[in-house]
């Protein structure tokens, strides 16, 4: 118990990037105490897990839960200055993500294994992510027609999808598996819906392309073709704008945006991917944008209307509760809503 006590607490501090001395004295102890916690050399008294519980934001549950994963090799889309205390802080809100819900579906017994439909496709070439595109979505039965809600599509199939709010935009995504078998995707959920969608594909292309060993550049346009050609895929774009075109107009980008939920600016490099713009056409585009803040305004402006979200967690949770295999306080817990909010919800 000590050392499992021990562990959470530091996780804890680790998830709110938080000294031993800042928990310190916020307890009202030495510094040496507070390693002494950590160590499970002591366990803190009623009074001070309160207190530490109100200090890191989290249930008292938390510090008692045993059930707890492992993450595997993590892939972080992120700028340079992203700062290693920052990224422990991240790992640390994945873990106590997936660790609730992967203890929920053990607990309703739900077979959740995951197969790669696509891990035997080879990628050697840019071309090879069309093809690896095509079998998965046929695979998953979706064919070519636009995708509503990229989330709830990848939890359909098996893929926990994370969003973290109390991010900044330093923080794209990242991809892992989990305990070695269970694929999760994290997105900034502060992102415009057009950018978490990409991202959301992009970090996709990263669980299941089978990727040469390459740098991480060209990696990185592997991953990007995927998620282009996911979201829009070369036979739709041809389908939608015909063959060679020296113009294209804003109205009918905008028209496609709001169908398929995919940025402008991406559009545009699929209609020069696909050979119906050509490159100096691909710079013109920007050159425009860049120097005309009005039209750079209608460019990246955010259109697509379909929520991106799923409310599979919700749903488990409230099967859990109905069939008695958690309490309404542990229910509350999991959905940090107040045991009141829960009971309304469960009447029938």
């Amino acid at each position: 118990m000590k050392n499992l006590v021990a562990n959470r607490i530091k996780s804890a501090r680790i998830l709110k990037c938080l000294s031993q001395q800042h928990v310190a004295d916020e307890l009202g102890v030495s510094k040496q105490m507070i390693s002494k916690y950590e160590n499970g050399d002591a366990i803190p008294t009623s009074s001070k897990f309160l207190k530490l519980s109100k200090l890191f934001g989290l249930k008292m549950d938390y510090f008692f839960n045993s059930f707890q994963v492992e993450l595997g090799e993590i892939n972080f889309r992120k700028k340079s200055n992203f700062s290693l205390k920052k990224l422990n802080s991240l790992k640390e809100q994945i873990r106590i993500n997936l660790e609730n819900y992967i203890w929920l579906e053990d607990t309703l017994s739900i077979d959740y294994r995951f197969k790669n439909a696509i891990e035997n496709i080879k990628i050697s070439k840019i071309e090879d992510v069309e093809k690896a595109v095509l079998k998965l979505r046929n695979d998953w039965k979706i064919g070519i027609d636009p995708i509503h809600n990229i989330i709830q599509l990848l939890e359909d199939k098996e893929i926990k999808v994370i969003e973290l709010y109390d991010v900044d935009d330093k923080f794209d995504g990242l991809a892992t598996y989990v305990n070695g078998k269970f694929p999760v995707i994290v997105v900034n959920g502060n992102f415009p819906v057009e950018r978490k969608r990409f991202t959301l594909l992009h970090e996709l292309g990263h669980l299941l392309l089978n990727l040469p060993d390459c740098e991480t550049k060209q990696e990185e346009q592997f991953c990007n073709k995927f998620a282009a050609e996911f979201l829009f895929p070369k036979e739709i774009v041809i389908r939608e704008f015909g063959g060679k075109r020296n113009h294209i107009t804003l109205a009918e980008l905008i028209s496609t945006q709001k169908k398929y939920g995919i940025s402008i600016p991406a559009i545009v490099y699929r209609l020069v991917d696909s050979g119906i713009l050509s490159k100096q056409r691909h710079t013109d585009f920007y050159k425009r944008t860049r120097f005309n803040p009005s039209l750079n305004r209608e460019v990246n402006a955010s259109r697509f209307e379909t929520p991106e979200k799923s409310n599979r967690f919700e749903q488990l949770v409230y099967r859990a509760l109905s069939q008695e295999n958690i309490s309404i306080s542990k229910a509350s817990s999991l959905l940090n809503k107040n045991i009141e909010s829960v009971k309304e919800s469960s009447l029938i």
